[in-house]
């Protein structure tokens, strides 16, 4: 399923919104990361989904209880990971029947050794009928909107919950959110009753400015063409920027996948682009160009990831999109970026931003947590995670990295969150409580992103590149901060080992426990420091 993903939300004024140094301010953190020790990950490498070993996970899986793997279900291994320890994770699809069930993933890890244990939510064997009650027919109506692509709903098992598996109805509809951002809406509808079960946005967006716009003059890979040169580097999966010249989806778009906007990649007589003005159309595609460049070479270096897809596939950016349009989305495949509205917000295309947008991309193959309620939440926290971390890897004199998202493209330097205190922003939360699900996904990261801060930064006042941050606990302890070289590797481990696509809070908390347990031992700082941060934002 393709979907797309965002930075923000922006106030209603504008609709309610990397190859230097890795981590050179990492030493300056509270404690200090421990060296793998016998039995810990160094590595890890992937896989091809067909390996032997994927499909003796798959046998595995089937013989595991915790699995849930009952009559009529069938697993399908998507992913592959080996660790230098030997242990293999193997990321698998469930169907029943031959219906997709959706929250049935799970990840299967098997030892050197051979003992087998699985990561997923779904909590019961499923047993259920598949005869729908309600016709496709009749949830076509009852939507009374116009459905994406073939028309047709498709049945499948909604395991979102976890607890309560129930034969539905996928529906996807498109269409414009209020602030231009194109729509693409799944409705689970129960195939039983006709009620909406739940509905998830899959068009992910940012709200913003812009200016190398904001990173003064960078280094960009160029391919020749003729005598001219083009805005496409054939060294990060020939990854490109275009000009839609302020097009907008057409309803084809919406509704096909066809016609979609698109224009000519920026090209020049020469091997300089942009002139650090708005007064340049080039200037927010190099912006654009070197925030797809530097998060590339963040996943590659920092964690061995080839790629956003994990594939050395690129992706490709739109810039110019829309007119007035304050935001910036991720569907799938491309990033697309408007140039705001002239007054407090410009271009969109900060580095931040490229960095937050594209690891929905990430997270979309890996986890692919879904983009509502506490997984929504996790899949916000997690590009802000990595958008923020990727901004530190670029060590860039004229953007350097804090813990604000967005604040360059934000006139009044404020940026659309903190993770230090996500809570300053009047929306977001701190602290977890039984309602953060029932909050839009932009909002209830807060969690997510306290807890990150807390982890690498700690508890307390600190100025961090001339910024004051500040963070204080839920629970009222003091947290000493591990660095943000370990903790950005127990989040990523955690995120594309451990997690599957309805992991909340409490299961974040023992996907990284895991993960800092593989990295750095049980008992270790780190692995302490991780429990610490998650009790102090309410997560026992």
């Amino acid at each position: 399923m393709r979907r797309s993903s965002s930075l923000a939300r922006l106030s209603s004024a504008g609709t309610t919104a990397l190859a230097a140094l890795a981590m050179v301010a990492a030493g300056t953190q509270a404690a200090t990361a421990a060296e793998p020790g016998p039995g810990r990950v160094t590595s890890t490498r992937q896989l091809p989904a067909d390996s032997s070993a994927a499909e003796a996970a798959v046998s595995a899986a089937e013989d595991l209880a915790a699995a849930k793997v009952g009559a009529k279900q069938a697993l399908d291994p998507v992913a592959a990971l080996s660790d230098s320890t030997g242990t293999t994770h193997v990321r698998m699809d469930r169907t029943y029947a031959g219906l997709r069930v959706v929250g049935g993933d799970l990840v299967v890890h098997t030892t050197k050794a051979g003992r087998v244990t699985s990561s997923q939510t779904l909590t019961r064997t499923l047993d259920l009928a598949t005869t729908p009650r309600v016709t496709a027919a009749k949830v076509l109506k009852q939507l009374g909107t116009t459905v994406k692509k073939s028309g047709a709903p498709e049945l499948v098992v909604d395991a979102i919950a976890g607890a309560n598996p129930r034969l539905a109805w996928l529906v996807t509809t498109s269409g414009t959110q209020a602030d231009g951002t194109p729509s693409r809406i799944d409705h689970y509808i129960d195939a039983s009753t006709g009620r909406t079960l739940h509905a998830v946005q899959r068009i992910h967006t940012v709200d913003g400015d812009g200016q190398s716009l904001y990173g003064g003059t960078v280094p960009l890979q160029l391919t020749q063409s003729g005598s001219s040169y083009l805005l496409k580097d054939p060294t990060r999966g020939n990854t490109y920027t275009i000009d839609v010249n302020n097009k907008t989806e057409s309803i084809l778009c919406q509704l096909l996948g066809i016609a979609c906007a698109t224009g000519p990649v920026f090209s020049s007589p020469d091997t300089h682009f942009g002139t650090g003005s708005t007064s340049s159309r080039e200037s927010a595609a190099v912006d654009a160009q070197y925030g797809t460049n530097v998060t590339w070479d963040y996943y590659k270096n920092v964690h061995g990831r080839n790629g956003i897809f994990g594939t050395g596939q690129g992706s490709f950016n739109r810039v110019h999109y829309g007119k007035n349009y304050v935001n910036a989305f991720w569907d799938g495949e491309k990033m697309t970026y408007g140039d705001g509205d002239g007054n407090r917000y410009g271009p969109l295309t900060s580095l931040d931003v490229a960095g937050h947008e594209m690891s929905h991309g990430v997270t979309e193959n890996s986890a692919n947590l879904t983009y509502s309620g506490e997984s929504g939440g996790l899949n916000e926290a997690t590009s802000d995670i990595f958008g923020t971390m990727v901004e530190f890897y670029a060590n860039n004199s004229q953007d350097k990295g804090d813990y604000l998202i967005g604040e360059q493209f934000d006139a009044t330097g404020q940026g659309l969150r903190r993770m230090d205190d996500p809570a300053s922003d009047g929306k977001s939360v701190n602290c977890w409580s039984s309602s953060v699900k029932n909050l839009d996904v932009h909002y209830s990261s807060g969690v997510g992103n306290h807890f990150f801060y807390l982890l690498a930064e700690g508890s307390g006042a600190k100025t961090i590149n001339g910024v004051a941050h500040s963070s204080s606990t839920c629970n009222g302890s003091s947290v000493s901060g591990i660095g943000r070289d370990a903790a950005q590797k127990i989040w990523y481990r955690a995120l594309t080992v451990y997690m599957t696509s309805s992991t909340n809070y409490a299961g974040a908390r023992t996907a990284s426990l895991n993960a800092a347990s593989d990295l750095y031992g049980a008992g270790s700082v780190q692995y302490n420091a991780v429990a610490s941060a998650w009790s102090a934002v309410n997560v026992n």
